[in-house]
């Protein structure tokens, strides 16, 4: 019989938010193990925009909310560890824009251009002279105010290679189908039992399973804290247009109108990915419908690229959170003890940090200070290992 692999932590799911904390758990000392059941960044990573907010967009009714003053001090954060300064060495990933925008369909209100220009908005937002605009901004036709936010875009693959490569021997590829669980008399999970007969014996579980926790909590007879789905019906629009658009239009509501996002594709041409108002919107809509709104929302909120010629396609995400009263928004990361596991949503890509600070938090109390045992790591040598996901629009994808 195989001896079974003692591990301090074993991280049930492969996006930003476990390889985050992957590595800040290898980094305090302690034999953390990532299993993925299908490919890193499979889930709601390979369909995030790759925007690290800054909590501007939560600010649009004019005030400070908890949301914006939970995710404000991520764009600094990440851009050290972009630079090699941080707590992970990012160095390695490929920033699509140092800098997103906000421009306006119309006028603004006072109320929001004072807010704007206040101090609890310094060094997020500052307003654009017309001669430093993006060229998208400056064609004729165009009009409205624009707004520099400190909030930059990443290549959403290569972040995930980037955190998964100095830890690949620690990350292993399992189906959820594959695995059995043993508990101990408190009802705590004891051990992991991989198909080709390897026990895993964990002191501490974390799931941050995403929209894969429902199935996974059944599993392990976790009843809360639960899942809610909030969907979105994404549009994608694949061009030759070269003027890279990053950022939010916004009127007189309290969200954006329309967030978008520029992303090269494999075959040489532009992807805007669109989000926003019209994904949240658009979810009742069919694809026809929601294709049909998505071009009528470009040439009213820029309608300098009229007509604006691309191919459509649309994509239904659910974005994947903690329960909340009436289905509202978390403010900040998500992080819940359940007997010897975590559960753990980062509600936020910029939040994973976040997730991973709290995560570390509880689990220190409980593991002390660095690893038990040596691992010998070789010993998942013959372990099928998961790939990096692809982007949605590099995939089958029904163009119109």
């Amino acid at each position: 019989m195989r001896e079974p692999m003692e591990l301090d932590l074993v991280i049930i799911g492969g996006g930003v938010a476990g390889l985050w904390l992957l590595n800040r758990a290898t980094q305090d000392g302690f034999n953390a193990l990532l299993i993925e059941k299908t490919a890193l960044g499979g889930g709601q990573t390979r369909y995030a925009q790759g925007i690290i907010h800054g909590g501007t967009k939560y600010a649009l009714s004019g005030a400070m909310t908890p949301a914006a003053d939970a995710i404000g001090r991520m764009p600094n954060l990440w851009r050290d560890c972009l630079k090699g300064q941080g707590e992970l060495d990012l160095q390695g990933v490929r920033e699509l824009s140092d800098a997103t925008y906000l421009w306006s369909a119309g006028s603004l209100t006072s109320q929001v251009t004072s807010f704007f220009a206040s101090k609890a908005m310094r060094s997020r937002v500052d307003r654009v002279d017309d001669h430093d605009k993006p060229s998208i901004f400056q064609l004729p036709g165009a009009s409205g105010s624009v707004y520099r936010l400190n909030e930059f875009v990443l290549d959403m693959p290569s972040l995930v290679e980037t955190l998964a490569a100095p830890l690949k021997d620690r990350i292993i590829h399992a189906a959820a189908e594959t695995m059995s669980y043993g508990f101990n008399d408190a009802g705590n999970v004891s051990s992991i039992n991989l198909e080709d007969g390897l026990v895993l014996k964990s002191r501490a579980l974390v799931l941050t399973s995403g929209a894969g926790h429902e199935d996974l909590a059944a599993r392990l007879n976790i009843v809360r804290p639960q899942l809610q789905r909030r969907p979105l019906h994404m549009v994608v629009a694949r061009h030759t247009v070269d003027l890279p658009l990053f950022g939010h239009c916004i009127g007189m509501s309290s969200s954006p109108l329309l967030t978008v996002t520029s992303h090269p594709s494999s075959d040489g041409r532009v992807v805007w990915y669109l989000g926003g108002g019209l994904a949240e919107t658009g979810v009742e809509r069919t694809e026809d419908e929601q294709i049909a709104a998505a071009r009528e929302t470009i040439d009213r909120l820029l309608p300098q690229l009229r007509p604006f010629q691309a191919e459509w396609a649309t994509l239904r995400i659910d974005r994947a959170e903690p329960l909340q009263p009436g289905g509202a928004r978390p403010d900040g990361a998500f992080v819940e003890e359940v007997g010897n596991c975590l559960v753990a949503w980062p509600t936020k890509l910029a939040l994973a940090p976040e997730l991973a600070r709290l995560a570390l938090g509880k689990l220190r109390p409980r593991l002390g200070e660095g690893a038990q045992a040596s691992v010998d790591w070789s010993r998942l040598a013959d372990l099928p290992r998961p790939e990096v996901a692809r982007l949605p629009w590099e995939e089958t994808i029904k163009w119109t």
